[in-house]
């Protein structure tokens, strides 16, 4: 009876939740509770977080088989994309690989910070009006969620503690073969002045077009939060350039 659930349950896919195993079985939730610790005892699932598992195949060996981290990813809350520094890897477009992979949603979760198969997982709560500039990938036949090249680059200027920081960004900037009108109508979307700072002076030294929202207050903040507020004053952006020099001419 139980690997008959088990096998009801992998028609909808391999990672499940108690409460959808519930709806479809109607078996009494103390009952259902020992049924799924005996299932994950003899390695037919294993549990991700609280209330919610992954199916082991038949033949594989439990602890040893695991999805990809963006399919994990995308079912740990919804709705959600695969952004920051996970997204800019994603597409090439930083030489580092994160430690950590970094998922955006609109949507309150208890834990932000989960490890899951000694990988770890950030979740990163933004405003409703944030969340836009998706697109769907389709990783190991499963549809994930991922914001596009031009929102992650909006996004990393947003939150740059979550990208690697702003040399990562610049990079990605100048390599990533980016829609620049729509990289602009994305900084004039996500409303943070912030983000119309650090990219308007990023293009400037790159030469690329930025048509940008006028700047609405003269407090200076720094161009790369992740690193020490020393540099000098960028009057247009009302920046402090807290970057290597070397690193900014490079960039032109």
């Amino acid at each position: 009876m139980t690997i008959e659930i088990l096998k009801s349950m992998a028609k909808e896919g391999q990672i499940f939740s108690f409460s959808d195993i519930y709806r479809k079985t109607h078996i009494k939730k103390e009952e259902l509770s020992v049924i799924l610790s005996r299932l994950e005892d003899h390695g037919f699932i294993e549990r991700i977080e609280k209330g919610k598992y992954l199916i082991i195949p038949l033949g594989s060996e439990k602890g040893k088989y695991t999805l990809h981290e963006f399919v994990i990813g995308s079912y740990l809350v919804e709705p959600s994309a695969i952004s920051y520094w996970s997204a800019l890897h994603y597409y090439g477009m930083t030489e580092q690989i994160p430690r950590t992979v970094f998922v955006q949603t609109p949507t309150r979760k208890k834990k932000s910070i989960l490890n899951i198969f000694g990988l770890d997982y950030r979740i990163v709560r933004i405003k409703n009006k944030k969340f836009f500039g998706l697109r769907k990938e389709w990783i190991e036949e499963v549809p994930v969620s991922i914001t596009d090249k031009e929102k992650t680059v909006i996004d990393c200027l947003d939150k740059p503690q979550h990208s690697g920081g702003m040399i990562e960004i610049a990079k990605a900037l100048k390599t990533g073969q980016l829609d620049q009108k729509r990289l602009n109508e994305y900084a004039f979307k996500i409303d943070n002045q912030s983000v119309v700072r650090r990219l308007g002076y990023l293009c400037d030294r790159m030469g690329l077009e930025a048509t940008l929202p006028p700047l609405k207050s003269k407090r200076y903040i720094l161009l790369d939060p992740t690193m020490p507020p020393i540099g000098f004053n960028d009057s247009k952006w009302r920046l402090v350039i807290n970057l290597d020099a070397m690193f900014l001419d490079d960039l032109e």
